[in-house]
């Protein structure tokens, strides 16, 4: 569900913004984007005019919805630009998934990279025993030949308590993770000492940017690709200038 939609759903309803009666004086209407900002506990920076008169789009993280300026109404949907098809509401996600995984350092990930120059970056959530998942990684080479670099977080699907979750737990305590990660993905046991690892951070960051399977891809352009795609498929998907424009 977007989290946005969430927060209005234990009121009854909206308040209108003024939050006039007919029986009180009048009073100077306040600002609008303030007040959606207050009642939906994000930034003033994430509520600004939708390219649809009446509507104001209102941002947190990935998820984007609509609030009439009055604030009796909540739209949660894409919005579509006629003429040429083009979805404005995913332009504004792909902003808000690049802003979210900006604040991943290479430090909290397992990077596997390309010998040669890096045409594209890619941020992979993973999950151990995903099976789509380990056949992705079965072209981790085929994937840096041709030029990605693969950053992958941990994406214990079923969350904590779970072996997934251990597994990942154990892949990142190792002194070796990319090796450890290989390992794993083959189905062989992993054992490391316990510490401290980024997995419950980076199980969270996957829950806000949307992801629902694994792997769960993210592009350089902000792009979400929900599950496997071969190399070769996703160089040309990548080569397209229109690519982003086609979801």
């Amino acid at each position: 569900m977007n989290p946005i939609l969430h927060r209005l759903l234990p009121a009854a309803a909206m308040l209108a913004l003024t939050g006039a009666t007919a029986a009180a004086p009048p009073a100077a209407k306040p600002d609008v984007r303030a007040e959606i900002a207050r009642r939906l506990e994000i930034k003033l920076e994430d509520v600004r005019p939708s390219p649809v008169d009446g509507l104001y789009e209102v941002q947190s993280g990935a998820d984007v919805g609509y609030v009439s300026e009055d604030g009796r109404f909540y739209v949660d949907g894409d919005v579509f630009e006629m003429t040429s098809k083009h979805n404005l509401t995913e332009d504004r996600r792909k902003v808000g998934r690049l802003a979210l995984l900006a604040g991943v350092k290479d430090a909290d990930a397992i990077v596997f990279s390309p010998a040669g120059p890096v045409r594209h970056t890619l941020t992979v959530f993973t999950d151990v025993d995903c099976t789509y998942c380990r056949r992705m990684h079965q072209e981790i080479a085929e994937f840096n030949r041709l030029g990605f670099r693969v950053r992958y977080l941990m994406f214990p699907r079923n969350g904590p308590d779970t072996d997934a979750w251990r597994k990942a737990e154990a892949v990142w305590c190792s002194p070796d993770r990319q090796e450890a990660l290989t390992r794993a993905k083959r189905g062989e046991t992993v054992k490391a000492a316990r510490c401290e690892t980024p997995v419950a951070a980076q199980y969270e960051l996957g829950r806000k940017l949307g992801i629902h399977g694994t792997p769960g891809i993210f592009t350089d352009r902000g792009e979400y690709l929900a599950g496997y795609m071969p190399p070769a498929s996703m160089a040309e998907y990548l080569a397209e200038p229109a690519a982003a424009a086609k979801e």
